[in-house]
């Protein structure tokens, strides 16, 4: 099968389409049909190397992290899917590779795509969407009439946050340039902030909770947006120790993790703050709740562009641009 590769890391490393064999399903695994798969700010960051320490790949290695496409193997333990089965994910760490023709996913990794979608449009939601879920649901358990404020609106984690974060009735404020401004509200965002010409810091106070996905600077004025006893859950980090113990790094990587987030930790309970760094995991289940909300209409998929599969790295191009508004996906038939 076709597939794009990296073989070193490196802002300058290039993919490339090479064939590879075709994956043979565990006996737990379905073996999906890529039909399209969606293209993230992750990938550039494991291709850049930014992650070695916390997955550390072999390589050579096919990148990405959403798929959605058509059962045509099953492992023989599998129980919830069938060949023919329609269906989307987003495979787990250590298990990625969705620019390729074919992939191997765990069943509890996967779930029937919405009905109500193309292909495309559910091959960007997986990785987005349950970044979501787990930062607004899990997290902050977010509920009617909390204040949120969601960095990056017209991103991918921006676009649907919003969305998931008015269903349960919270007051949303975000980020945005002028230009996106009609998109997040029309997403169902409350208070807009320009960033090109306002600071968020000056203009938002006593929130309830904050998802950051930029950088320091704005992760430090993130802090003194939240009253007392707020939550800011990081997508962007620093990671945290109980993030290093969760996946259960070695001493040497917990301790550099430890003094990396030092500062923010200790500003964060100075002013009574809880600081959580969240690294989206593969849920099946949590993929069937968000199925359940597209098919409702409560959510909406944000597709910028489609590019053709032999275009994977003009997309990957496009994403590190930070020109897309909503998600950027590969049609790869």
């Amino acid at each position: 099968m076709k597939a794009f590769l990296i073989d070193r890391y490196g802002k300058k490393a290039s993919m490339r389409l090479s064939d590879v064999p075709r994956p043979v399903p565990r006996e737990n695994e379905v073996l999906i049909e890529v039909h399209a798969a969606g293209v993230n700010l992750l990938d550039s960051k494991i291709k850049s190397g930014e992650f070695k320490l916390i997955l550390p790949y072999h390589l050579p290695l096919v990148l990405g992290h959403d798929v959605a496409g058509v059962v045509t193997k099953v492992g023989s333990r599998v129980r919830q899917f069938k060949v023919g089965d329609e269906v989307y994910s987003r495979p787990p760490d250590h298990r990625i590779g969705t620019f390729a023709e074919f992939i191997a996913v765990n069943e509890s990794d996967v779930a029937l795509k919405p009905g109500n979608t193309t292909m495309e449009e559910a091959a960007s939601l997986p990785l987005v969407g349950l970044t979501a879920w787990q930062a607004l649901v899990e997290r902050m358990q977010l509920n009617k009439g909390a204040k949120v404020f969601i960095q990056a609106g017209s991103g991918g984690v921006g676009t649907f946050a919003i969305q998931l974060a008015r269903h349960f009735g919270a007051t949303v404020a975000t980020t945005t340039s002028g230009a996106n401004t009609d998109l997040v509200k029309r997403l169902g965002a409350d208070i807009v902030v320009d960033y090109k010409k306002d600071d968020f810091g000056k203009l938002l106070h006593g929130y309830d909770a904050v998802l950051h996905s930029q950088g320091a600077a704005e992760l430090e004025k993130s802090l003194g947006v939240l009253k007392p006893g707020g939550t800011l859950v990081s997508i962007s980090g620093p990671p945290d120790p109980a993030f290093a113990r969760e996946i259960g790094m070695p001493w040497f990587v917990k301790l550099i993790i430890r003094l990396l987030s030092a500062g923010v930790r200790k500003k964060a309970a100075h002013r009574r703050l809880d600081y959580t760094f969240l690294f989206m995991r593969a849920n099946g289940t949590q993929l069937r709740e968000i199925a359940t909300l597209v098919e409702a209409g409560v959510i909406r998929p944000v597709v910028d562009r489609v590019f053709p599969f032999d275009s994977t790295k003009e997309a990957l191009a496009y994403v590190e641009s930070g020109r897309a508004k909503g998600k950027v996906v590969v049609k790869v038939r």
